[in-house]
């Protein structure tokens, strides 16, 4: 096991935020990927996230399915970080089914947007004993303000073909960004990195890791500085990676971490309206016995 207090702790802290997951029809398992948990802050619940084609089992473009046994997925193993005492280094692989038992999907798609969007939000319950390590939306700590620009390099934290590091750490594939994020907006979320990313890192985040030095960006002024950082890491979550555009090229696509925001709301918020829900049906339930 690794302390996170340790003065020595090994890890980079991105390599305990990817999550080994495996696709399975009823008891057989049809594929692996990459997700990851998502909340606003440290007070928010984690939603977990991952690529639309891991859990239907079909590319979202076409509609075709992606196993040549048609087979969709009915559940997903998630393999968990254990909850231990401040220290990480041991799984919990808990497998969740898909659909609930009137045939409705305990993932959710993108609101707003088309159903191209490869990008959904599980909002499964869990218990205390996974340790949960999120990328924050609402908080600088995986927001670095990093000036980014074309042929700087990007990582992709997953399992390429199913492999780890050890145990069930992921592995960082690194590449460049093939074009400018400034043109992302809310009509164009998806953007494109040079990497040689292969079978297995569906799913996977994308960041700007640095360490040394970096450039900075004021997002007020635009004014652009140069930090010395020393040993210290610093790093930008840029969103999630989802596939190459096609066989042939190392060109990668990356929905923008600008739409999880929405996604995150409605799962959270269905999750919620559901939950007291079955409180009221639970309230009626012993009102009507006490009154027999």
């Amino acid at each position: 096991m690794f302390k996170f207090d340790d003065p020595l702790f090994p890890l980079e802290i991105l390599s305990t935020k990817s999550i080994y997951i495996e696709m399975y029809f009823e008891g057989t398992i049809l594929a692996n990927g990459t997700g990851f948990l998502v909340a606003r802050d440290k007070e928010k619940r984690c939603v977990f996230f991952t690529n639309k084609h891991n859990v239907t089992g079909k590319n979202p473009i076409n509609g075709k399915h992606i196993s040549p046994t048609l087979a969709e997925p009915t559940h997903i193993m998630i393999h968990f970080h254990k909850n231990l005492d401040n220290a990480i280094g041991e799984w919990l692989p808990i497998k969740l089914p898909l659909y609930r038992d009137d045939g409705t999907k305990y993932w959710y798609e993108h609101p707003t947007l088309s159903s191209e969007v490869d990008v959904v939000a599980l909002n499964l319950e869990w218990g205390s004993d996974v340790q949960n390590l999120p990328y924050y939306l609402d908080l600088d700590l995986d927001d670095a303000p990093l000036d980014i620009s074309p042929s700087e390099t990007v990582s992709v934290i997953g399992f390429p073909f199913g492999l780890t590091s050890y145990g069930k750490f992921p592995i960082w594939s690194t590449g460049f960004l093939a074009q400018e994020l400034r043109l992302i907006n809310k009509d164009n979320p998806l953007f494109l990195i040079d990497c040689r990313t292969r079978q297995g890192q569906s799913g996977s985040p994308v960041v700007a890791f640095r360490k040394g030095t970096y450039r900075t960006i004021d997002l007020e002024s635009g004014k652009i500085s140069q930090t010395i950082g020393g040993n210290s890491s610093v790093w930008k979550f840029l969103g999630i990676y989802c596939g190459r555009v096609n066989n042939e090229s190392d060109l990668g696509k990356v929905w923008h971490v600008s739409i999880f925001g929405e996604l995150y709301d409605l799962a959270v918020n269905d999750y919620e309206e559901r939950k007291k829900k079955a409180r009221e049906k639970e309230l009626l339930i012993e009102k009507d016995v006490e009154v027999e």
